[in-house]
């Protein structure tokens, strides 16, 4: 196969990751493998037919690195002489515009190692690797730092395009696999000069440098076809997201789940959720008991039962305005206390410091439920960590049972949620877990869950998270959240309607994927006949099986 004919088939992978820098990569490695000017399939590369090839050492006079002024008592200058460093280097020229560090005449004169000169290449060799860049006529007088090497005296061999070229190719293909080091990695000098080129005629380089130039400016504008089409995509998926929050009726969900684009799964996700919770989801009914009505029933009883644990009635509830917009006749703010069942510990947290150790976990008896159970809806896997029946008595305040709320209370950020399933036997929260036990007279544990993940809730988590490096959310300040509270009725309805609209984009992810697979497969595919490598990487689909809940994709297909 030609590469040209990679690029004519290119919007069959336009989608795959990465697909025009692949493109670039393959148009380096076939200019400095001799398959670029090929005229026919049968063509023998020209490096099989009698390149030669050395050591860039060996056929440059001079490969060092520049210095710092400060280690030899020199100061920088506000002006002066520029000091180019790498990341002053961009697109392959140095961007004078991005300059903060200049040195004196003299400061020049003594760093005589580390001038520069027309038609020397630059070459990064510390911090980020592999930066190029040809210093021209008019870079002219600099010094340049350690992080670069300068590469010198080739002219005899190379034209300096084509030198640069095998530079980049070497970069993508093997001086990366060589770079050691942690936070700051590096190559040496010695790599740089032991590395191997080709040097084929001074013609025929010419020709190939035009040819890349050719291909590379194709590269372009795929790049920015790309480009257009995404913006255009994103700004329509806005459109139709905004229409749809506008009036979020049956007829308008054409606009969310349009075949000509796709609205980004975790988008769709939040609208959904934020339509629910502002009660845009599903249509009031007029004969459904207004929740303030229902909650005051509930509280009165539960009030007169528990006299040492009464609880404020929900037009008492505080919270700042910003959370608590205009609410549907029949709906009204409640806090988590409001909630809860008729019973002590209906709304606790985990048990923290010495209350519970890893010494007290056993390989059998009551499990335990960490922050990750929650996070992945998943309980009693392999992970599951088990504690006595005698140490569970003393942790009892802190058991969940079938149907229990989970909520995390820690993590970037906070507020992930689970309903712990009903074939579990009762178990222990550990830290960092939230439980809350919900009156089934008021709520259900489902629209709970989809509330709590909805923005409106995550921007209130946000204001009450404490914690820098390690967010976290008291149960004193969870208990001041303002939660939006339908009718019962209207609350099954919501979450019937959610659960049926993420089913949609769960499908819709899945088709997402599906296509990204698919086009890295082609490309996978496509590069395996170009280069001659066999195919063994195909890229399965995963599946998505919780419905509503991140799914996200894979990261090695972003």
């Amino acid at each position: 196969m030609k590469l040209e004919t990679f690029f004519e088939k290119f919007e069959q992978f336009a989608d795959a990751p990465g697909a025009v820098a692949k493109m670039r990569e393959l148009i380096l490695d076939f200019a400095v493998g001799g398959r670029l000017l090929r005229t026919s399939e049968s063509a023998e590369p020209e490096a099989e037919c009698g390149w030669p090839k050395q050591t860039l050492g060996s056929i440059s006079s001079l490969i060092t690195k520049g210095s710092t002024p400060t280690s030899y008592g020199h100061q920088y200058e506000a002006c002066g002489i520029p000091f180019v460093k790498v990341e002053n280097i961009a697109d392959g020229v140095i961007n004078h515009s991005s300059m903060e560090q200049f040195i004196s005449e003299a400061t020049h004169e003594f760093l005589k190692r580390s001038q520069l000169e027309s038609g020397d290449i630059l070459f990064s060799i510390a911090g980020t690797i592999g930066k190029t860049c040809v210093v021209s006529f008019g870079d002219v007088p600099a010094n340049t730092n350690q992080a670069l090497a300068i590469i010198r005296g080739f002219g005899a061999s190379f034209e300096i395009p084509f030198l640069k070229m095998q530079l980049d190719s070497f970069v993508a293909n093997k001086v990366k696999a060589k770079a050691r080091g942690g936070a700051m990695p590096n190559v040496s000098l010695g790599d740089l000069r032991d590395l191997v080129v080709v040097i084929p005629p001074l013609a025929e380089q010419k020709r190939i440098v035009v040819k890349v130039d050719e291909l590379m400016a194709l590269c372009d504008r795929l790049e920015a076809q790309q480009q257009e089409r995404k913006t255009r995509h994103a700004a329509l998926a806005r459109a139709s997201l905004a229409r749809f929050a506008d009036a979020p009726t049956p007829a308008n969900l054409q606009f969310l789940f349009h075949p000509a684009y796709a609205i980004p799964p975790a988008d769709l996700r939040k609208s959904i959720l934020t339509l629910a919770v502002q009660g845009k989801l599903v249509p009031q009914d007029p004969s459904d008991e207004p929740a303030k009505d229902t909650l005051a029933t509930v509280l009165r009883a539960r009030n007169s039962q528990e006299k040492s644990l009464r609880i404020k009635e929900p037009s008492a509830v505080e919270a700042n305005a910003e959370y608590k917009p205009d609410l549907p006749s029949g709906w009204c703010y409640v806090s988590p206390d409001q909630l809860t069942a008729f019973h002590k510990n209906a709304l606790t947290i985990g048990p923290f410091g010495s209350s519970l150790l890893k010494s007290d976990y056993t390989d059998e008896g009551v499990p335990l439920v960490f922050v990750r159970d929650i996070r992945s809806e998943s309980f009693g896997g392999s992970e599951t960590r088990f504690i006595t029946l005698d140490k569970a008595e003393e942790l009892v305040s802190h058991t969940v049972r079938p149907g229990d709320l989970l909520i995390t209370k820690m993590g970037d950020p906070p507020g992930d949620t689970a309903i712990y399933p009903e074939d579990r036997q009762p178990a222990i929260i550990t830290a960092d877990c939230i439980k809350l036990t919900p009156h089934a007279d008021v709520v259900t544990a489902e629209y709970l869950r989809f509330t709590i993940r909805a923005s409106q809730i995550a921007e209130q988590f946000a204001e009450i998270t404490l914690g820098v490096a390690q967010q976290k959310v008291s149960l004193g300040r969870f208990r001041c959240i303002a939660i939006p509270l339908p009718p019962l009725a209207e609350q099954r309805r919501i979450v019937a309607k959610v659960e049926q609209l993420m089913a949609l984009v769960d499908e819709l992810e899945m088709q997402l994927v599906a296509s990204r697979a698919t086009a890295a497969n082609l490309l996978s595919a496509l590069v395996a006949e170009l280069t001659g490598t066999p195919h063994n990487d195909r890229l399965s689909v995963p599946s998505i099986t919780r419905t509503g809940r991140r799914g996200e994709p894979p990261k090695s297909l972003d």
